[in-house]
């Protein structure tokens, strides 16, 4: 296998290419798993009999439901030949006999119709013996209600440090969840054939998982179970483990009625029972010497894991491997715990924890500049990582001057000097509303934190007529993985794009897989389809050299044909040596495999180096408040971010916008309710449409947008030279948060420490705004309204 970052010559890969799927997408001819079920002659419909107690033992008598004409089945713990279980941890029973969150799924109904399914939901009737409930992550710490183990990053001595440093500043932060609000709502489809085989479509993120909670439930083997999927209409990580639960419903459904079934949720369904982005409580105390330089951190980090573990020790993990983001911090000492709370279970979310790690340190060098006297932008710079340092579980910091090369670059392309002068001359003559700007950088470590996890498998057939047909363990979930692959393949086979396809990924083709999140599914995959592509090129190189009378190593794959080196009077198309390479009875398929190298990670202690590198970028924000209302604006964004030598431009960027805006979203606008009173609907969701939680939308958009690719960027050791992107620029988005610090900021006097609710709404800005008038002893509203401090 050549190196895995050399590009041939007139490479498909980093060419701006369209989607694969992009004409399908905009004609609405894609077909989803739902569609799939629309399709599907005698389907049965699944519908939950959901919880309306936040955490309660119930009785559940589903005889009622069988008087619905229409209903064929009612589902329950009873039905199960296998395992009651749809966790990893074992702690998450598919049919509970205790409802642990407001909304919870009890017992499912199959009916001939949605309709039918829904009104025979509606008639089972389920008695409640109510239970104490913990509905806030506050609730949960003073209760001491954990689960899962918690973990500690240390290095050096942050006890001894705090005390000898110049300045010393404490506090909590608070942050809140996020909703993934992909389109497409979890989405199964289970089929049982004439030989027993369970063939489930399914929109998961990790379809080989999916098998084996089937598999398990159903108490039969994976090798009976086939996953397949086709495509996602989004995830964003909240499909990763929540799939598979419904996918079990629906394969036992197809074991006990003979017939398809489907389980589709709807949009309310969707939100009140799945997991969101892990919303934390930090307390803190940090340290700096007379220059503004980091000595010390501490701090203890509080996840809500919701009702169950699903995948809060690795979010955990990765908050705790992302609390310095571009910093030196000396001394740290972080501890991280999960809360156990009556909510549903919180679950990987783009950034996969890292954002809320990054949170920690850039909300409290946002905080504390003004106390310090630093401008901001030269506190974050003056802490950048250098070469030769480690972070604080003992990686060394790989590539560390692409931060002040990135910074630089940004600073300069965005005129961000020449345009804070102009902020400052509006600002000046403009009491009412004011503008700001701010840049934050990003580092945010690429691989699973589990090192298994990082290995990845592709099936390439190559047919006799030239045509090549590739299978990879990736998902496609809008993101142009199924794009990278194609241009990888055609590139290491010397075709052009149009000449190879694309197979769903299915289980029976690939097995084994991992996931599609952490950012890898380009690094792993793409790595594997190489490796195919390459087997079966040396094969057929060693053929063509017998056509082209050259030898086998000076035979060249490029554009669709095959020429040698030396002989410049022949070439061959791929198709002709294809056809002649069967005809000699050499093989013309392979199974490819790729394992990231390199990495080694002790979770006990928190020490190691779990990542192959470090993604890298920088953005700018300009904002502009409303100080009466605390609404504001994005009226310019520039980015500049690290993917390497990109795959595919034109994908890399539309992922560098929308991650961005994703971000701006989490950390401005979507906020996530919860009934907390002592009345009847305790620990319900009060935010449980788009009527009720703010997603960004056209009017959020910033005025100007420019993105671009840090050039020259080459990651020896990753696919092509590429690095991942789909979630360190999420992260980027820190910089419209801190522009709106700043702005707060600018309404009160000099040195004031704005504290910013999370999400910062015009509401949170608001009553910053009249904090800030208030230090600065202007009139501002009375203060029974204000709000408790964050």
């Amino acid at each position: 296998m050549s190196a895995l970052a050399d590009r041939p010559a007139n490479p498909v890969v980093g060419i701006p290419a369209a989607h694969e799927s992009a004409a399908l997408h905009v004609t609405g001819a894609a077909m989803y798993t739902d569609d799939l079920a629309a399709h599907t002659h005698g389907v049965l419909t699944a519908w939950p009999v959901q919880s309306t107690n936040a955490h309660a033992r119930v009785t559940v008598d589903v005889s009622p439901a069988y008087d619905v004409p229409g209903v064929v089945r009612v589902l329950t713990a009873d039905d199960v030949p296998g395992v009651n279980d749809a966790g990893i941890k074992h702690d998450e029973p598919l049919f509970p006999s205790e409802a642990m969150f407001y909304g919870h799924a009890l017992v499912w109904v199959l009916g001939e119709t949605q309709e039918a399914a829904r009104l025979g939901a509606a008639a089972v009737a389920v008695e409640y013996e109510p239970l104490p409930s913990l509905i806030t992550v506050r609730d949960a710490i003073e209760a001491g209600s954990y689960q899962g183990i918690a973990r500690t990053v240390e290095r050096g001595d942050a006890a001894a440090a705090l005390k000898t440093s110049a300045h010393v500043f404490e506090g909590v932060t608070e942050f809140g969840g996020q909703e993934h609000f992909y389109l497409e709502t979890q989405a199964s489809l289970a089929v049982r054939d004439s030989e027993g085989q369970y063939f489930i479509q399914c929109s998961t993120q990790h379809p080989s998982e999916t098998q084996e909670i089937v598999a398990h439930v159903l108490g039969i083997s994976s090798s009976e179970v086939t996953v397949q999927v086709l495509r996602m209409g989004g995830g964003f990580g909240g499909k990763e483990m929540q799939p598979h639960g419904y996918a079990a419903i629906a394969a036992l459904g197809a074991k006990l009625t003979g017939r398809p079934v489907r389980l589709r949720l709807n949009r309310t369904q969707d939100i009140t029972m799945t997991g969101k982005r892990h919303p934390f409580h930090i307390t803190w105390k940090v340290g700096f010497d007379e220059a503004g330089y980091l000595q010390a951190l501490d701090a203890v980090l509080t996840a809500d894991g919701g009702w169950s573990i699903d995948l809060s020790e690795p979010v955990l993990g990765r908050a705790l491997c992302h609390l310095d983001n571009s910093y030196w911090i000396p001394n740290v000492h972080a501890h991280g715990r999960i809360a156990k709370t009556n909510k549903t279970s919180n679950t990987a979310y783009r950034g996969f924890g890292g954002p809320q790690g990054v949170f920690l340190i850039e909300d409290i060098l946002g905080r504390v500049a003004p106390a310090l006297g630093i401008d901001p932008l030269d506190l974050r710079r003056r802490n950048f990582y250098k070469a030769g340092q480690t972070t604080p579980y003992g990686q060394l910091v790989k590539d560390a001057g692409r931060l002040p090369a990135i910074w630089n670059q940004l600073r300069g392309e965005s005129d961000l000097d020449a345009r804070r002068a102009q902020i400052a001359a509006f600002n000046a003559e403009h009491t009412d509303v004011k503008r700001a700007i701010a840049m934050t950088p990003i580092k945010f470590g690429i691989s699973f934190n589990f090192a298994a996890f990082n290995q990845a498998g592709a099936l390439v057939h190559v047919y006799k007529d030239g045509s090549v047909l590739i299978n990879h363990g990736g998902t496609e979930m809008g993101q142009g993985l199924h794009t990278k692959m194609l241009q990888v393949a055609a590139t290491a086979l010397g075709l052009e794009l149009h000449q190879v396809r694309l197979a769903p990924t299915r289980t029976d083709k690939v097995p084994n897989t991992s996931a599609t999140a952490a950012s890898s599914g380009a690094d792993l995959n793409g790595g594997a389809v190489k490796n195919a592509c390459e087997q079966i090129r040396d094969r057929m190189a060693k053929v063509a050299g017998r056509m082209l009378n050259v030898d086998e190593r000076d035979v060249r794959f490029s554009g669709g044909y095959v020429t040698g080196l030396g002989n410049r009077d022949q070439r061959f198309t791929f198709a002709e040596v294809a056809n002649a390479a069967y005809l000699q009875r050499v093989q013309l398929f392979a199974a490819g495999y790729y394992r990231t190298e390199g990495l080694h990670w002790n979770p006990d202690i928190m020490q190691g180096s779990p990542f192959k590198y470090f993604a890298y970028g920088c953005a700018v924000t300009e904002v502009e408040v409303d100080g009466f209302t605390g609404t504001y604006t994005l009226r310019r964004v520039d980015i500049i971010h690290d993917v390497g030598d990109s795959l595919s431009p034109m994908l890399d960027i539309g992922q560098i916008e929308g991650a961005y805006v994703q971000g701006v979203g989490w950390l401005t606008l979507e906020e996530l309710r919860w009934d907390e009173s002592d009345g009847p609907h305790r620990g319900r969701l009060q935010t449980q449409s788009a009527s009720t939680y703010k997603l960004p939308s056209f009017s959020e958009m910033p005025t100007e947008f420019n993105v671009s690719l840090f050039q020259n960027a080459r990651e020896d050791g990753a696919v092509y030279g590429s690095k991942a992107v789909g979630e360190p620029p999420f992260m980027l988005a820190f910089s419209a948060r801190e522009a709106l610090r700043e702005a707060v900021g600018a309404f009160g006097p000099r040195g004031h420490m704005v504290e910013l609710a999370s999400p910062a709404t015009p509401e949170a800005v608001f009553w910053a705004v009249e904090a800030a008038r208030a230090a600065a002893g202007v009139d501002a509203a009375e203060p029974e309204l204000a709000p408790a401090s964050v």
